[in-house]
């Protein structure tokens, strides 16, 4: 279904391929995140993880027999022969070219079995550092975010997997259990192949559970069709933290593959989560993660994501100065920044998501939350307790996609519903990458409900909300509130769907309008919108962005979304601004900036 030119689905998990400003050290990831260690358990609407995944040196001890691998020959002898406890280093610089199978061991919480470079500690990242390629030698990679690379000394031993298709080369048995995994190069080799994963559960599936991959750098090659890193299908207890991830990709019209991303989970028949994804750079051309797309039976529970750099190169897009596609000419496909179809219990805070532009089967959104029964085999999918806090968005095509519909094969999903989206600036939302929307807002089968929007600033060149329900009975719950919005275009209005969208006519009904006919008693107040008229009772609107107390910025569309408190005609402060304080909960309208920028501090 095509609404407007946005497509409610992709091609999801296809597990086969057919014929920067230097990371600073993150003080906070590295301890529990600040609704464990508060023992929060509601953000609003939506519940927040139950579990939590314990990642730190001191929560996987190996107190067992250090092995020194020196000769790549001797890699899968040490793995076999290690027992728990045990800490296999392997060579710096060292290359180790073929599969790497881990079985499964009686090991413990308290005795893991540690793979990792023989580097001293002293030429690592330490703990609670982003690793970047300069550790493996490399000191730039063309249209990413400077490294500022202190030295370029090889001290990641490189695992590649060399066959020309499958995944690899690191392969869990299953019930493979308790391994960590400590600053290693993951590659593949063998140009112009397809390998659909770096990272497998064995030959025929199976399970694993109490994995960490801790400063990593995990990566595709330039041109080929890489598909995904870490799929975390049939895993639970998986932290995945200071790592990168490049070069992900599938290859438009000529490629063998039509979906990637850097991580992916939600699908199978065996439970996942909880999961821990923490201060990453996390490159995809299809979706830099996702959960769901496939068939399944389960759901994934617990999910943190926090302090991760979401990030899709712009050479990657056509017609772009030091373009980047497969060898056929053809660009890569390219998706979404972060997708969830099937999922419960998400935190989402505090991440940076850049770049993303339309095209394909997607139109440029950089945040979907949209269940989906992919291809009917899937009724159980739902996307429910989703927690978005204290993140920005940049340079993308529209900002949110969410709503319910059925695939294109008509199945139906369970639920999407408690969602709180909160403390989000969006800068950079481009008609010439996407429709320019802050939202799509869907709520066919089954009905939206308990979806609440505020303290969001947004600058957004066309409309705010584009809303498609053509079904009987209306999203309720739904709370858009303390937002400072400024919309370019109409406010409000359809998305798609034709006389039968409640949003039809939105010159006729204006925003008051439309949110009585598309949504049931929606609370619609205390928001600064920009340039706007027709809103209901109980919202401030200004003429423009000197009347709501922003400062116009040299140069930059966007203004400065801190708020003026005083007059002064030198800093561009022309009128203080009316959001002060004046958010229903007491707080200033729009997103607490202070608090945002330090949530975000060292994410690039």
């Amino acid at each position: 279904m095509v609404l407007a030119g946005f497509r409610f689905f992709s091609f999801g998990l296809l597990l086969a391929c057919v014929a920067f400003a230097s990371p600073q050290q993150n003080s906070n990831h590295a301890q529990q995140s600040s609704a464990q260690q508060s023992g929060e358990k509601f953000d609003g609407p939506a519940e927040l993880p139950r579990v939590w995944v314990k990642s730190d040196l001191a929560d996987t001890p190996s107190p067992g027999r250090k092995i020194a691998v020196t000769d790549s020959g001797n890699l899968q002898n040490a793995i076999d022969n290690a027992q728990c406890g045990d800490t296999i280093e392997i060579q710096p610089g060292l290359t180790f070219q073929g599969m790497l199978r881990f079985p499964a061991k009686p090991c413990d919480d308290a005795h893991w079995i540690t793979v990792r470079s023989g580097a001293p500690d002293s030429v690592l990242p330490p703990p609670g550092t982003r690793v970047t390629p300069c550790y493996a030698g490399v000191s730039s990679l063309p249209g990413r975010p400077d490294f500022h690379c202190a030295s370029d000394h090889k001290v990641l031993p490189k695992i590649e997997f060399d066959a020309k298709s499958g995944a690899g080369p690191l392969d869990f048995m299953p019930g493979a259990n308790h391994y960590r995994f400590i600053a290693l190069e993951v590659t593949r080799g063998q140009p112009g192949t397809c390998v659909f994963a770096l990272v497998s559960l064995g030959e025929k599936g199976g399970t694993a559970h109490h994995l960490v991959f801790d400063r990593m750098w995990m990566h595709g090659t330039a041109q080929d069709e890489t598909t995904r890193g870490i799929p975390l299908r049939g895993m639970t207890n998986v932290a995945i933290v200071d790592s990168f991830f490049s070069d992900f990709h599938c290859v438009a019209v000529t490629g063998a593959c039509l979906d990637s991303q850097a991580i992916s989970g939600g699908g199978g028949d065996e439970p996942e989560g909880p999961f821990k994804i923490v201060n990453n750079y996390l490159e995809a051309a299809g979706e830099n993660i996702i959960f769901g797309g496939g068939a399944a039976t389960i759901t994934p529970t617990d999910i943190e994501i926090r302090h991760n750099y979401f990030f899709k190169p712009m050479i990657w897009k056509k017609d772009t100065p030091g373009f980047v596609g497969g060898t056929s000419g053809r660009p890569f496909i390219v998706k979404n920044l972060f997708e969830l179809k099937n999922a419960q219990r998400v935190l989402f805070e505090g991440n940076i998501l850049q770049n993303t532009w339309g095209g394909f089967t997607q139109s440029g959104f950089s945040i979907l939350l949209t269940p989906k029964n992919q291809g009917n085999k899937c009724p159980k999918c739902q996307v429910t307790d989703v927690t978005i806090r204290y993140n920005k968005v940049l340079s993308v095509g529209g900002v949110f996609g969410i709503g319910n519909a059925t695939s294109d094969a008509g199945g139906t999903a369970t639920a999407g519903e408690r969602y709180s989206i909160h403390d989000l600036v969006a800068e950079d939302v481009r008609t010439d990458n996407g429709p320019g929307t802050f939202a799509m807002l869907v709520g066919n089968t089954p009905p939206l409900a308990d979806v609440r929007i505020e303290h969001v600033s947004a600058f957004i060149p066309n409309r705010i909300f584009g809303i498609v329900n053509k079904s009987g009975e209306r999203p309720k719950g739904v709370v858009i509130s303390n937002n400072l919005f400024f919309p370019g275009g109409m406010q409000m209005g359809s998305a798609g769907g034709g006389a039968q969208n409640c949003a039809f006519h939105p010159e006729v009904q204006g925003p008051a309008g439309i949110l009585k006919s598309c949504f049931s008693d929606p609370v619609v107040t205390h928001n600064l919108i920009v340039g706007g008229s027709g809103w209901p009772s109980g919202n401030i609107m200004v003429k423009d962005v000197a009347a709501a107390g922003l400062r116009e910025l040299p140069g930059k569309v966007v203004p400065d979304y801190r708020l003026c408190r005083a007059r002064n005609e030198a800093n561009n402060c022309k009128t203080v601004s009316p959001a002060i304080g004046a958010a229903s909960d007491g707080k200033d309208i729009g997103a607490d900036i202070d608090r945002l920028e330090k949530m975000l501090a060292g994410v690039i």
